[in-house]
């Protein structure tokens, strides 16, 4: 792994750079190697990484708008952290090029997909933290992130589960309930189908190679037929 070059592109310098290759390190790459070893890979990184963002963004948008209610701010976080935008910041940086992956997500296109470098980024952060505490984490992103965040930049970020749930809120018809209803392969290989029900009735189906990435899929998927529907009784 290329150290200095990562350094270049965050503007951090890594003091346990062992933390910074964890973060890197999908699943299928440490279970490939799981004969040589315990290679930890960064999902655990990942869950620390997503609690530092959502204290960060959060504090973020406290101070940018005074006048935005609390269920505005908890919207406009959500389209911060939500996968397109985490994604689009790793592939700013150039995650994708720094990840260590096994031979099938290799060649499944893994370096580009938008969960997985989603995931990296939240990593990233996580290993930030625990490398040198909350405020360079926090700096980190008052240089990559916050300087991008306006009314234009969220909406055109917006993931389809969080466009399809302000419909839903808008028409006041209910919640949604994401399923997962089949999970194929190895737990290092796992594929996922999802479907996304509104009372009980199905909208749409999707399938990925993460949860996060089947739900996205089913809620693309049930956007589409709700545009459709209403464009029907518009004629």
């Amino acid at each position: 792994m290329n150290f200095t070059s990562l350094e270049q592109a965050t503007g951090i310098r890594f003091r346990n750079r062992e933390l910074f290759q964890q973060a890197f390190t999908h699943t299928s790459y440490a279970h490939e190697r799981k004969n040589s070893g315990h290679i930890p890979d960064n999902e655990r990184l990942e869950y620390l990484g997503d609690a530092v963002l959502e204290l960060a963004v959060s504090e973020f948008l406290f101070h940018y708008d005074q006048k935005m209610s609390e269920g505005e701010l908890t919207r406009r976080r959500a389209r911060i952290v939500c996968e397109p935008s985490l994604a689009s910041f790793a592939k700013e940086l150039n995650f994708g090029s720094f990840v260590r992956l096994g031979k099938g997500e290799e060649l499944t296109g893994g370096r580009t997909r938008p969960s997985l470098l989603a995931d990296v980024f939240e990593a990233f952060i996580g290993a930030v933290y625990l490398d040198q505490g909350l405020e360079p984490a926090r700096i980190f992103l008052q240089r990559v992130v916050f300087p991008k965040i306006n009314d234009e930049w969220l909406a055109r970020m917006t993931d389809a589960k969080s466009q399809l749930q302000e419909l839903v809120q808008q028409e006041r018809v209910g919640p949604l309930d994401y399923r997962i209803i089949d999970t194929q392969g190895p737990a290092h290989d796992r594929y996922f189908v999802s479907e996304v029900y509104l009372e009980n009735q199905c909208l749409g189906r999707g399938s990925g190679r993460s949860k996060k990435e089947a739900e996205q899929q089913a809620a693309t998927k049930a956007l589409k037929l709700w545009q459709a529907r209403r464009t029907e009784g518009a004629t």
